[in-house]
């Protein structure tokens, strides 16, 4: 067998047999763990990871507190299989439906379907979930009720509390959604939602431009006009339940900061899910001019205040050197994507995706590899930089490890226990990673090598011009060591590690 896959089959073999129920004696006492996820930020956002005209102190202390990997992967370019991946531990490919949702999709994750959530829950852990969901709500696709509580739930995946926004923010419904209900329901103003056909009287961003006082949209989200902002889909009423733009954070992260109060005495898992690089960005008015970069930048350091928010109520509760903190991102960057925020033409020589190749949406490594930081303090290196391979699919298996748990048959099935790597004791995790762009090309990431097998794809997309999508017709080879920008396509010049990293691809 040639020698590359040889080493490759034999991490794929580690992950199906890998028991992270077993005694594990790696690490003392429980700790609370908070994963927060950004929303299309990328890997070169940050101030830890050489952002220019941005500052983010609270995501740079915590690199100075704890370690931050340089070679971690969401497993996939867009939002919705990336968040299926990490809350479930199996590939989101391995379904067909798991592509970018629609805002009334059901769930995607199914009740009865182990997930990250009940890992915690069965530890004895409170569970919340804050923010941007995009996993679905309700038994069946467009036919819930909004105005009466959701007959399926995050209570029936593992979740204690919920807070959340049913999709993202350029999606209807624009209402948050507590424990299956929508917050603050107006009875005067009974919500309907369609995402086949408009409202009759209902005026649609195309036809009204005009009534986009607060961003235009420039491809696109031009149906329902909420808070002044043209969105995908159609949406009647709402009244006082319907949120404005501009309050998302505060509204998700003061949520947040309650649960972590009200659970101070046991341990708590907390996924908060943030909104605010994603469009529309639409930053609060505070953070206004902060970045010199317009709408995107200021809506990174408002995730960077979310940041902050946390780490100071853990400081105050004395939770701190308890608590497991991770703060990565669900996909990489994107700046034009569908509103006239002048992401692009306000930049000023920040490159959201450092150095890397690509974006959000496509194969290239700027899709899928992103910042990732982890603090616990006394068992993660302070100040220190890994180069492990890390993917946020094997988080669910290394969590299980942690808490010294039993997984039923068949649950997390393509996750395996890296809990030495995230907390920065292996230098080299894994073997190989495995990235999902958009038209569900798969793409595989060793130390050395990233291959990009022959895929069908658009050049580019409407919604997103400027993106860089990397669908080829024939194979592309990177010599990812020495050519991270993924500059020269090597294929040709080396066919048998062609071969192998598609055998591993074909195996899988």
């Amino acid at each position: 067998m040639n020698k590359l896959l040889y080493t490759l089959a034999g991490g794929a073999a580690l992950a199906a047999s890998c028991a992270p129920g077993q005694k594990n004696a790696r690490t003392g006492g429980l700790p609370n763990v908070v994963i927060i996820l950004a929303d299309d930020l990328g890997y070169g956002d940050l101030g830890c990871y050489g952002a220019l005209n941005v500052r983010t102190p609270a995501v740079d202390r915590l690199a100075r507190e704890g370690t931050r990997f340089t070679n971690a992967y969401a497993t996939a370019s867009v939002s919705t299989p990336s968040r299926y991946s990490l809350l479930t531990g199996q590939y989101a490919w391995r379904r067909s439906d798991t592509d970018i949702a629609v805002g009334d999709a059901g769930m995607i994750i199914r009740p009865g379907q182990y997930s990250m959530a009940d890992l915690f829950k069965n530890a004895g852990y409170a569970t919340g979930a804050f923010g941007k969901w995009h996993l679905g709500l309700g038994e069946d696709g467009g036919k819930q009720d909004w105005n009466a509580p959701l007959p399926s739930g995050l209570s029936d995946i593992g979740f204690d509390y919920s807070y959340i926004m049913a999709a993202t923010g350029d999606r209807v419904p624009c209402v948050f959604i507590e424990n299956g209900r929508v917050v603050n329901w107006d009875p005067e103003a009974p919500i309907e939602v369609s995402y086949r056909q408009p409202f009759e009287g209902e005026p649609l961003a195309k036809d009204h431009p005009e009534l986009l006082y607060n961003l235009s949209s420039s491809v696109g989200h031009n149906q329902a006009i909420v808070n002044g902002i043209g969105r995908i889909g159609y949406m009647r009423g709402g009244g006082k339940a319907l949120w404005k733009d501009e309050n998302i954070a505060d509204s998700i992260t003061v949520h947040a900061l309650n649960f972590i109060e009200e659970n101070k005495d046991r341990p708590f898992f907390v996924y908060l899910a943030t909104n605010d690089v994603h469009v529309p960005r639409f930053p609060h008015q505070r953070f206004r001019g902060q970045s010199g970069m317009g709408l995107r930048g200021d809506a990174i350091v408002e995730f960077d205040w979310t940041v902050g928010a946390i780490l100071d109520r853990l400081d105050a509760l004395g939770l701190a050197e308890n608590t497991l903190v991770i703060v990565t991102s669900d996909n990489g960057p994107i700046l034009d994507d569908g509103y006239r925020d002048q992401a692009r033409e306000l930049l000023g020589g920040h490159d959201p995706s450092g150095g890397l190749r690509g974006n959000k949406y496509g194969t290239y490594e700027a899709g899928a590899r992103v910042p990732a930081l982890v603090r616990w303090t006394g068992h993660v290196p302070a100040g220190a930089t890994s180069e492990a391979l890390l993917s946020h699919v094997d988080l669910f298996a290394s969590f299980a490890g942690l808490l010294d748990g039993r997984l039923p048959r068949g649950a997390a099935p393509d996750s395996r226990d890296a809990l030495e790597a995230w907390l920065g004791r292996d230098p080299a995790g894994r073997d190989y990673v495995i990235e999902q762009a958009n038209n569900r090309c798969l793409s595989v990431r060793t130390s050395e090598w990233k291959y990009i097998p022959p895929s069908d794809g658009p050049d580019a997309y409407s919604w997103a011009p400027g993106a860089e999508l990397g669908y080829q017709k024939t194979p592309q080879l990177y010599r990812i060591s020495t050519d991270p920008g993924e500059q020269e396509n090597v294929a040709e010049i080396f066919p048998d590690i062609v071969s192998a990293m598609q055998s591993v691809l074909d195996n899988l």
